[in-house]
């Protein structure tokens, strides 16, 4: 991969990590910690959150119609999801320690922290916990996905493509013949850090 692309690859994570410190910031800002990967509020911030929380009847009663008739729509995608989430697990278990690719961890992906929001009601905490769920799944799931397309076939498409994962910037170009097979190895052996160019570790 030329130097432009790789200088241009460490700056988009170093502007992710200015990001995730401007994250990191706003728990001094919203007055609370976490503490053995629990999340805990001053004791006065939890008692305001409680305070504001909107009541279930109240919450209920002021929903729209329509709205309500779509939740049917809404949960009935748990199911696919969770063969989804089967599938790709059994996948990854059976397959990575054959291909030599490092698991990726589900926890880094899924996070149920949510309900530890006191301002919220259990109808809010439902909702927050199945989109909690399915948004990590789809995470967890594409960086599976991108460790088997790393492995297998590392080359970037012909066209731009939309929402491309962080591996595939480093990809080998379209149509880069000798560089296919000379590189492939790099790329199975590679752990999405530093650079593929460099001769793997034996």
């Amino acid at each position: 991969m030329s130097v432009s692309v790789e200088n241009l690859v460490a700056r988009i994570r170093s502007l992710q990590d200015q990001l995730e410190d401007e994250i990191d910031a706003k728990r001094d800002e919203f007055n609370y910690r976490i503490e053995k990967r629990r999340v805990v509020f001053e004791a006065e911030v939890a008692r305001r959150h409680r305070e504001i929380k909107t009541r279930l009847w109240s919450y209920v009663k002021g929903a729209r119609l329509l709205v309500v008739l779509t939740a049917p729509f809404i949960y009935a995608l748990i199911i696919p999801f969770l063969l989804l989430d089967l599938f790709v697990t059994a996948y990854q278990a059976v397959c990575f320690p054959v291909y030599r690719i490092e698991k990726v961890r589900r926890a880094d992906y899924i996070v149920f922290d949510r309900r530890h929001l006191a301002y919220l009601n259990g109808l809010q905490k439902l909702n927050c916990t199945y989109c909690s769920y399915v948004n990590g799944l789809i995470a967890f799931v594409r960086e599976i996905a991108s460790r088997t397309e790393q492995h297998w076939c590392p080359i970037k498409h012909a066209r731009r493509i939309e929402g491309a994962h962080e591996r595939y910037l480093r990809f080998i170009e379209f149509g880069d013949a000798e560089g296919f097979p000379e590189r492939l190895e790099n790329f199975r052996r590679w752990n999405g850090e530093g650079t593929t160019d460099n001769k793997p570790a034996e």
